[in-house]
């Protein structure tokens, strides 16, 4: 995935969103597909955007919407003034290990680091170990929502160990960006990439059981419109959601999928939540048949596979298989 490195500054400026007076310089590690949405919410709500990634083509996008390009890291820090903050937003795993240290060396103390990706939450207790040596304030932050959120309204989990520097410093960029109520400081670091870690291992949970669902529906003996279905059940009725809007949109598309294979894929926070739920004994039989399933889907190809499929592509862009 490409990098953007976000840094902020706050001036003087009329927020449209909150009516306060604050305006920030914020640079971004990370133009994928979260990136260079999160970068047109932070301008759309008057913030200043320098922009860097490894693929020059979305720096040169995410300027044609307004920001500030940068050739390098070092190139985006020399042009941020202090104190700094810097918001990464690449894969977890080396991607990120390798931002963190460059950054560790770039930056000064009392400059601040939010890693938004979904780094395993004892990854990011690292950083933060790393980062505090050097007086430099870090946070985690779970972001979610999809891309759209990422454009518009996103949904925000923060952890970090100075409460008193995410106050003044950061929520007056959360106010702007995420939905009324749609962040939380959640406390010392490493909490922040944790409660996403659970929440996406729920997700996993929901998102099977409607693909199951829909599947019982297939082998009905009826013939049931999926998409119509999905409609209904998205007015009024308890299972009503976001993920089954992305359900009716992709019925719309291919009533019974029959473009795109049935299989799974996984990015890793199931598997993190199920690890800690066992050294904590805590029965998580959900959240493991539906990580199960998804492993299974790479050998069968089901119906449900294709439902999750359709609503991970929805909310997130992943990639889908096509169909054989």
């Amino acid at each position: 995935m490409p990098l953007l490195l976000l840094s902020v500054r706050i001036f003087a400026h009329h927020d449209c969103k909150t009516g306060g007076n604050f305006r920030m310089q914020i640079g971004l590690i990370g133009l994928g597909k979260m990136g260079i949405h999160l970068a047109q919410n932070m301008m759309n709500n008057g913030n200043d955007v320098v922009a860097f990634d490894l693929d020059q083509d979305l720096v040169d996008e995410a300027a044609s919407y307004g920001a500030t390009k940068s050739s390098s890291l070092e190139d985006m820090v020399a042009k941020l003034d202090k104190p700094r903050t810097v918001w990464v937003m690449v894969p977890a795993g080396k991607p990120t290990e390798s931002t963190m240290e460059k950054l560790a060396e770039l930056l000064d103390a009392d400059d601040v680091v939010i890693d938004g990706g979904n780094t395993f939450w004892k990854d990011s207790m690292g950083h933060n170990r790393m980062f505090t040596e050097k007086g430099i304030h870090y946070f985690d932050c779970g972001s979610s929502g999809g891309w759209k959120g990422a454009l518009k309204d996103g949904n925000f989990m923060i952890g970090g160990d100075d409460k008193k520097v995410f106050d003044e410093r950061l929520a007056p960029l959360y106010d702007g960006i995420a939905e009324k109520d749609g962040y939380l400081y959640t406390g010392k670091a490493g909490s922040g990439h944790y409660l996403k870690m659970v929440h996406n291992a729920i997700e996993y949970g929901m998102m099977e059981a409607m693909g199951e669902g829909f599947e019982v529906l297939e082998a009905s003996d009826f013939d049931y419109d999926n998409a119509a279905v999905a409609k209904m059940w998205n007015h009024g009725s308890v299972i009503r959601s976001w993920l089954m809007e992305l359900a009716q949109e992709a019925f719309e598309k291919d009533p019974h999928l029959d473009k795109i294979a049935g299989r799974m894929h996984s990015s890793g926070e199931a598997h993190w939540t199920l690890m800690d739920a066992m050294d904590k004994q805590v029965p998580t039989p959900v959240i493991y048949e539906a990580l199960s399933q998804r492993f299974r889907s790479m050998q069968d190809d089901g119906f449900d596979g294709k439902v999750v499929s359709a609503l991970r592509n929805g909310f997130g862009g992943h990639a889908m298989d096509k169909a054989k």
